[in-house]
């Protein structure tokens, strides 16, 4: 087997000597160059599997060195090496394409999970889409639409970096979806991925679940218990509606990203942790910037790349597609066979449908039409499209007779509060102030499913 080849860039001789003799010791070959001149000549001379570059170079910058890289060898991650303290540089790295980042002093065990998963990452032709490496289905994004094109592609590009990502868009619209592709498609595949709400958290407990805790870190601690960070270590943490984190947490994760180490509650020291980051939120971040109530260095840090998931009304014309496949995995889980059918009629008016809730809505909307239709063949009654969302008649909303307003007000809370605490109805009552007996009455006579 072929020994895997870095390129090490820095004009400090004895960083260049350190940095190769630790690859060396992970059976790897290693090249050095102290400036630009010399690392571009051994790009165009020789492969490597990956390229570590300090930012600060005689003759250039390591920005320079992605951009060569992006150009003429874009199967190459380059990782980059900064100033401590550096937050811009390594933020402007991400942003330019780099693969990760490493602060000064260089931390051998950060340097050698770094290069770990570099080495990861799926190779040309390997890894054929929507099939992991021992032949699983993955998830996938269906559509053939240019919008959803794109989409992919940007989610194949963001798999092969280790930038944090942000997730914008609609609620339903398939952000943690999105956020899981990104995890199975890159080389932490194999590790943990564990989704986070981080409004469903209570905000006094929101230390503890985040970092964990030692025995008789407070009371009720009577053993130690590891956090979300340790349990996604070598994989990925998806924060689900970060924008609903307050202050003084924002501060502790901000510091968490840039050290890359974090602190149990009671403990004394520190432990390292090998997290890539996703965060997700249907809000607008930005205006939540601007209003005081997030932080701008956090900002910086999350929004390094920004992916944005299309809404279901930008994907009109793969809603045929969408609804077949849903229907056919319902039927697979309760055993119909054939699944059901859409009439022509129906597919039009989904289709002509604004889909408030998205992708989420959509499933709701078959697995109910699915148990009112009759013979297999899904016709527009059973589909219960509600009046006031249709098509062409926004314009009557402010004259819907007052039961039928009421009843959208009270609908659009209750998806509200179930969206915000992942659908646990308990907690979600309780968000809405009333018992769970009343809010499963509510759902039962508002058709929410």
């Amino acid at each position: 087997m072929q020994k895997g080849r870095v390129l090490v860039v820095d004009d400090e001789a004895d960083i260049r000597e350190l940095l190769a003799m630790t690859l060396q010791r992970m059976g790897l070959d290693a090249d050095c160059a102290a400036c630009e001149r010399d690392a571009v000549g051994l790009l165009q001379s020789h492969s490597y599997d990956l390229c570590l570059t300090d930012m600060r170079l005689p003759d250039g910058d390591g920005l320079q060195i992605i951009e060569h890289v992006g150009r003429h060898c874009p199967a190459t991650p380059v990782a980059v090496i900064t100033a401590h303290g550096s937050a811009e540089n390594a933020v402007a790295a991400l942003k330019a394409g780099a693969f990760d980042y490493l602060a000064k002093p260089v931390s051998l065990a950060q340097l050698r999970t770094l290069v770990k998963t570099a080495l990861k990452l799926p190779r040309a032709g390997q890894g054929r889409r929507g099939e992991s490496d021992d032949g699983r289905e993955l998830p996938t994004l269906l559509g053939d639409c240019p919008v959803m094109r794109q989409t992919r592609e940007m989610i194949d590009k963001l798999a092969r970096s280790q930038a944090p990502v942000h997730i914008g868009g609609e609620s339903g619209s398939g952000k943690e979806l999105a956020a899981r592709l990104i995890h199975l498609q890159g080389p932490r595949r194999d590790g943990p991925f564990v989704p986070v709400n981080c409004g469903a958290i209570p905000e006094t407990l929101m230390e503890s679940e985040f970092f964990g805790y030692r025995k008789g870190a407070f009371t009720g601690a009577d053993q130690d218990r590891e956090g979300f960070f340790q349990a996604a270590n070598g994989g990925t943490l998806f924060l689900d509606e970060v924008a609903d984190l307050p202050l003084h947490m924002q501060v502790k994760l901000l510091r968490v990203i840039q050290e890359k180490k974090v602190r149990k509650l009671g403990a004394t020291g520190e432990e390292n942790v090998d997290v890539r980051i996703i965060s997700a939120t249907h809000r607008n971040l930005a205006q939540a910037l601007k209003e005081g109530r997030f932080r701008q260095d956090l900002f910086y840090r999350l929004n390094v790349i920004e992916l944005r998931m299309p809404s279901l009304r930008e994907l009109r014309e793969d809603i045929p597609v969408l609804a077949r496949a849903i229907l056919e995995r319902g039927a697979r889980a309760a055993g119909i066979d054939p699944a059901p059918q859409l009439a022509p009629e129906a597919v039009k008016a989904l289709q002509d449908y604004d889909f408030p809730g998205n992708v989420r809505e959509l499933e709701n909307i078959l697995e109910r039409a699915v148990a009112l239709s009759a013979g297999g063949l899904i016709r527009v009654p059973d589909l219960q499209l509600t009046r006031e969302d249709a098509p062409g008649e926004a314009g009557e909303r402010g004259a819907l007779p007052l039961q039928e307003h009421l009843d959208r007000v009270e609908r659009e809370a209750i998806l509200a509060a179930l969206e915000k605490t992942r659908f646990n109805r308990t907690a979600a009552a309780k968000l809405l102030g009333i018992t769970f007996r009343a809010l499963r009455y509510r759902m039962e006579r508002l058709g929410i499913q």
